[in-house]
């Protein structure tokens, strides 16, 4: 395939044109006069120059990468045929879809959701527990956990690799947690089926963690998550906070949120956080 750079470019003007700021979580300001966000806008949306952007929209530049391609439909907000319609603009084949497979990709839905939720934590994961989005509040309560690479991204499997995962959660809680996290990974392992991703985290895990060994040979599944969670954070101390789940079917996506009982002690602490930031946890 090759790139068809008029269409690329007049698609993503058209694209950018369409978004508004508070559609991507941006102040709008006083002295808007453009239509739609800015090229600059777009481009830290996307994790890119604002040259390398405005170069693709007046259809110059080097060929975008599929993971450019892939950013830039994330930032954009693409619906999923958006997202195939401008990899195969920029000269890509779509990722593949199907049951088997789960994508990165999270729906526009999803993220306008998210974008609005800025003063509590919440964070958009896939079926095997990898952070894809968090809002600020989220990383200042479990820490930036969308920078992890390989299978170190998924917190079940970091819970059995990197015992300093468990440092944030409370103590009472680790045996449960455990059985949860091995209980979720054998009934994805088991609708992805072999040679998914899940069943290599299962291969991995088994060959590297006695206790998962052990958890995974009682062929526990059904474990679901607590309504409350609790943390022990090393700024503000303990919290108790409420878990709600909307869940994508299309992608097998979960955006969760974490609120506190109002006037609750969870809920002082929560808005100490919201003023502290992420600063502990770096």
């Amino acid at each position: 395939m090759e790139i068809d750079r008029a269409a690329l470019a007049a698609f993503l003007r058209r694209r950018r044109e369409l978004l508004q700021p508070e559609d991507v979580g941006l102040p709008r300001g006083p002295r808007r006069r453009t239509v739609g966000l800015r090229r600059e806008e777009v481009a830290e949306l996307c994790h890119m120059s604002t040259d390398y952007y405005a170069r693709l929209e007046r259809e110059r530049g080097p060929q975008p990468s599929e993971s450019m391609i892939a950013s830039m439909a994330q930032g954009l907000h693409l619906s999923l045929d958006e997202r195939d319609h401008l990899f195969r603009l920029a000269g890509h084949a779509p990722p593949v879809r199907g049951t088997s497979t789960v994508g990165e990709h999270i729906s526009p839905g999803l993220l306008r959701v998210l974008d609005r939720l800025t003063d509590t934590p919440a964070e958009v994961v896939t079926e095997l527990g990898e952070t894809l989005r968090q809002t600020p509040l989220g990383v200042a309560l479990t820490g930036d956990t969308t920078g992890f690479a390989g299978p170190a991204r998924s917190i079940g499997y970091r819970w059995f690799t990197d015992l300093g995962t468990r440092a944030l959660y409370e103590p009472a809680d680790h045996a449960f947690l455990s059985r949860m996290f091995v209980s979720g990974l054998r009934e994805v392992a088991a609708l992805r089926g072999p040679g998914s991703r899940a069943s290599h985290y299962a291969e991995l895990l088994l060959a590297r963690s006695d206790e998962f060994r052990d958890l995974w040979d009682r062929h526990e599944v059904g474990i679901r998550p607590h309504h409350v969670k609790r943390f022990v954070h090393p700024e503000v101390g303990a919290l108790e906070l409420n878990c709600q789940t909307l869940l994508d079917p299309d992608q097998s996506h979960r955006l969760v949120v974490y609120t506190a009982v109002p006037g609750s002690e969870s809920h002082e602490r929560l808005r100490l956080l919201a003023v502290i930031g992420p600063r502990a946890l770096r």
